[in-house]
């Protein structure tokens, strides 16, 4: 029998309260005037800008350590942490409003490690990253884009632009075959004023594309602005490279990326594709 679908109120914080919203579970630090490292937990932090320029969009109230930090110096770190059920309680914990980073940081279980943006900038003050994340968006605050304070409770929306990632190296790996996931914490938010809800973990599967579907422009362009970020396609290049089988597309687009590189390009042109076309093509038994 089916189940029909019913009224809800929309209230206050409706993606807790008025519904089920999936969200991730992330540690942001920052640096409090005391040059101490503040940890807080957020689930209101997701990509905002992801062509030509990368950021993150992350929603705080405006009074949070957090919001104020950020304001200040303008950096930030978002470290994606393992699903564990001691960080869990540890994240709850460093998430109590009211308190000072001295004062929540007594709680905090997390190991710190220098920022990695300081090699390069040792005489700048970065927020320190936890060592325990599986991978950590260094970010700064794009001041072009202004804080959006609305309602009563005011909010403050902070676009920040990445300026480095790291991660562990198997996952850096996992990245490069295109297979294997962290097991990050899912989060549904604080629902009944006694708990946070967390979701158990299963493991992640993947759904093949249909074959019918085949190779579009735009499927080859995404692909290959995933090979190596200092060589540029043309779209046109792309074009050319559709009726690769979805199978052995990476492998055709690295060879090109290889011959741009050898050839001493930055772009890999429609020209570019034709010859290395050939080259195989005369390779052939």
């Amino acid at each position: 029998m089916k189940e029909e679908l019913v009224d809800v109120q929309i209230l206050d914080n409706f993606y807790q309260v008025s519904g089920f919203f999936p969200m991730p579970v992330v540690l942001i630090s920052t640096l409090a005037e005391t040059g101490q490292t503040n940890l807080a937990p957020y689930s209101l932090c997701f990509p905002y800008l992801i062509i030509g320029r990368h950021a993150m969009l992350l929603i705080t109230r405006e009074t949070s350590n957090t919001a104020q930090n950020i304001k200040r110096t303008g950096l930030c770190a978002i470290n994606f942490i393992p699903d564990a059920k001691k960080y869990m309680r540890n994240c709850v914990m460093l998430g109590y409003p009211g308190e000072t980073t001295e004062e929540k940081m007594r709680n905090n279980i997390f190991t710190l490690l220098p920022s990695t943006r300081a090699i390069s900038n040792p005489d700048m003050k970065y927020p320190e990253i936890v060592e325990e994340a599986e991978q950590v968006f260094e970010c700064t605050w794009l001041r072009d884009y202004p804080l959006k304070p609305c309602g009563e409770n005011q909010e403050c929306h902070f676009v920040l632009e990445i300026d480095k990632i790291v991660m562990k190296n198997k996952w850096k790996e996992c990245l490069s075959r295109g297979k294997g996931f962290p097991r990050l914490p899912i989060g549904y938010g604080y629902r009944d004023n006694l708990r946070f809800w967390f979701s158990r973990h299963n493991r992640s599967y993947a759904v093949s594309i249909p074959k019918e579907k085949g190779v579009s422009v735009e499927d080859v362009m995404y692909a290959a602005g995933r090979i190596d970020p200092d060589i540029k396609w043309q779209e046109a290049a792309c074009a050319k490279m559709v009726k690769v089988p979805r199978i052995f597309l990476n492998q055709a687009l690295k060879a090109c990326v290889k011959a741009a590189k050898s050839e001493g390009l930055t772009e890999v042109t429609p020209e570019l594709v034709d010859r290395v076309r050939d080259k195989r093509s005369g390779e052939k038994p």
